[in-house]
Order: C-alpha cells, then sequence, then structure tokens
C-alpha cells in the first residue's frame, strides 16, 4: 500500500521557527535561574561568614574563661589554634579553632583587633566582605 500525501497533509517533523522559538524560551528561563542562583550565592556567603563571626566570638570567650584575657593584637585569632608564643602566655591552653575557622568564603583572613575600633572597651572580629576594602558597607563584623 503507497501512502498517498495530499495538500492537507504534513510531515511530523518541526519547522526552524518553532526550534528557534522553543530555544529562544530555554534560554530565558536559563538566564533567569542563574541570576537568582548568583543572588543566593552572595547571601549564602553573607550568612556563612556571620556564622564563623558568632563562632570565634564563642571561642574567644572561652579562651578568656581558661585564661582571664583575650588574645592580645599581636597573637591575634591564631591563638585560637595554636598555643601562643607571646606574652601574656596562657596558663591553660587548649585549641578551640581550626585553622580554616579562620578564613572567610571569599579567601582572606578574619581580621581580629584588640582593643577595637568599632567596639571599644572590647574586640572586633571582622570579614571585609566580597570587597576586600575596610570601612565598606559589605564588612561583616561582631558590631
Amino acid at each position: 500500500m503507497k501512502h498517498i500525501l495530499t495538500k492537507h497533509s504534513r510531515p511530523n517533523a518541526f519547522t526552524l521557527l518553532e526550534m528557534m522559538v522553543v530555544l529562544l524560551i530555554i534560554a530565558l528561563i536559563l538566564g533567569s535561574v542563574a541570576v537568582m542562583v548568583q543572588g543566593i550565592e552572595g547571601n549564602a556567603q553573607n550568612v556563612t561568614t556571620s556564622g564563623k563571626i558568632k563562632a570565634l566570638e564563642t571561642a574567644l570567650t572561652s579562651y578568656k574563661i581558661s585564661n582571664l584575657v583575650y588574645p592580645t593584637q599581636e597573637q591575634g585569632l591564631e591563638a585560637l589554634v595554636t598555643r601562643p608564643t607571646g606574652e601574656p602566655r596562657p596558663r591553660r591552653w587548649n585549641a578551640v579553632m581550626k585553622a580554616d575557622g579562620l578564613i572567610d568564603p571569599w579567601g582572606r583572613k578574619i581580621a581580629y583587633r584588640n582593643p577595637g575600633k568599632r567596639n571599644a572597651g572590647g574586640y572586633d572580629v571582622l570579614s571585609l566582605g566580597p570587597d576586600g576594602l575596610e570601612n565598606t558597607e559589605d564588612d561583616i563584623g561582631n558590631w
């Protein structure tokens, strides 16, 4: 039996125009998803940094309870990871952080100041944020 094609019959295939429209729609959807994911990633880095700063505050409080003082500016946050060699030497030292807890999501060391500039009479723990510049609105700290 032969198949007879009439004027009204159409082959079961997509035209070039239909394929282009479908590809355009897919590209628009992927583009909007990429923009949303970038916003979520930036927010996640800020939340992660805030969490690290809270953990450092807890570790610094633990250090002070054991040694009656916070680490000095010179000893820095490294005093939470390795035993300080400078004065004042801690009497009952133990590691309260891992070294990776001192790095922000942008790959920079989290800063420590004792005495603090923003927390007079206390200490500052801060990340310089994505731009890496101090005293900008993207800084994240314990204030």
